[in-house]
């Protein structure tokens, strides 16, 4: 077995607190899976592997990961123990049985699989591991409390979003500045023009496609398709919904530009920047994340406006995270000091066009810190 040197930082914090868990649950071994068709960003956060791997973890404290790219791993990945993918014929059933004998897991332990695993799939585990309880639960489960270890960043996911975060106010300024100077005409250039800054960067590229709506076409909460040729930056409401992906980690942001917008349009806009001033201000560590949001709709009620998605939501290695900023009653987070979250009021309207503001925050001790500094582009 081929043995990786262990318990170098961050990783190995991340990973006692999913130790800590198991032996407060009984777990004997717990697996994770991330793979092209149940994708689970919980891998990368606890080895560095990019995606595309299995990853056992013993209560004794052990770590074995099953790349299907073992050079890849070898490059990018922490744990105790590396076997390729390929030595268990690619199958997560004959991995899992054969990770519970690696590890030397006892018999009759409790071996949790993903929440998310198929039915079907969930009987050929128990089918294989008939020395073993085999357990896949949706409430109370390993991954839910991974979900939850996730919302909180530690130290070394802050100095990664505030590099994130400088790339991303610089790619704004670069937008505003062509947009100004009109050499930014379309969607298309939009949106490449961000693709580019993106690699040039350092990046690992953008954190989820970019959404570029033009005047004809912003009323879109999410505009189908994200960009097309059409012009962006003329006279009405245009939206640029973007983010980049640094180090795994991806930044979510929004912008409006209004070009010699009409009074109407000229009040969606205003409105959505005191919507979102009042959200900084009342995003603080102790609030009831349904109470900011709440906070935003009675706003929007009194101008007899409605806001039709969610204020926000928590951002890290994947686009849409916990928290989420909801005024709903099955939402019961509280923000945490650590917490990195999306603030995007908008506004929406079929012949007015659409208008959003959004930026990523971290929530202190203090209250919350704009990492990003988009912004309403008046032109």
């Amino acid at each position: 077995m081929a043995v990786r040197t262990a318990g170098k930082k961050p990783f190995q914090e991340r990973l006692n607190k999913a130790y800590d868990w198991m032996a407060r649950e009984g777990i004997g071994m717990a697996m994770i899976e991330d793979s092209e068709d149940r994708r689970d960003s919980s891998l990368r956060w606890l080895t560095g592997m990019p995606a595309d791997a299995l990853l056992f973890l013993s209560v004794e404290r052990k770590a074995l990961l099953v790349p299907w790219d073992i050079n890849i791993a070898r490059i990018y990945a922490e744990a105790d123990y590396l076997r390729s993918y390929g030595e268990f014929d690619r199958l997560p059933v004959k991995a899992c049985k054969k990770a519970a004998a690696l590890l030397k897991i006892p018999h009759n332990s409790r071996v949790e699989i993903p929440s998310v695993t198929p039915y079907p799939r969930f009987l050929g585990f128990i089918e294989a591991l008939t020395d073993f309880d085999v357990i896949c639960r949706e409430t109370d489960s390993f991954s839910g409390a991974l979900e939850q270890f996730r919302a909180v960043k530690d130290e070394e996911e802050i100095a990664v979003y505030r590099r994130a975060a400088a790339i991303t106010d610089g790619i704004i300024d670069l937008l505003e500045k062509q947009l100004r100077g009109g050499k930014l005409k379309t969607e298309y250039d939009a949106a490449q023009l961000i693709e580019g800054e993106c690699r040039k960067q350092g990046c690992e590229g953008t954190g989820f496609k970019t959404l570029a709506a033009g005047p004809g076409r912003s009323f879109a909460i999410h505009a189908f398709p994200p960009y097309t040729m059409e012009p962006f930056g003329t006279p009405g409401l245009s939206i640029l919904d973007f983010g980049v992906a640094y180090r795994g980690y991806t930044t979510d942001v929004t912008l409006t530009v209004a070009a010699d917008s009409t009074r109407a349009q000229e009040k969606l806009v205003t409105l959505t920047e005191k919507a979102y001033k009042l959200a900084l201000e009342t995003a603080r560590s102790g609030r009831a994340a349904v109470d900011i949001a709440a906070g935003v709709d009675a706003f929007f009620a009194r101008a007899n406006k409605s806001m039709p998605h969610a204020l926000g939501h928590g951002i890290g290695l994947d686009a849409h995270e916990s928290p989420v900023l909801r005024n709903r009653g099955d939402n019961g987070w509280i923000l945490e000091p650590g917490m990195v979250i999306t603030l995007e009021p908008g506004l929406y309207d079929s012949k007015l066009g659409g208008c959003r503001l959004e930026n990523d925050v971290l929530i202190t001790e203090q209250g919350a810190e704009a990492l990003t500094h988009s912004r309403i582009i008046r032109l």
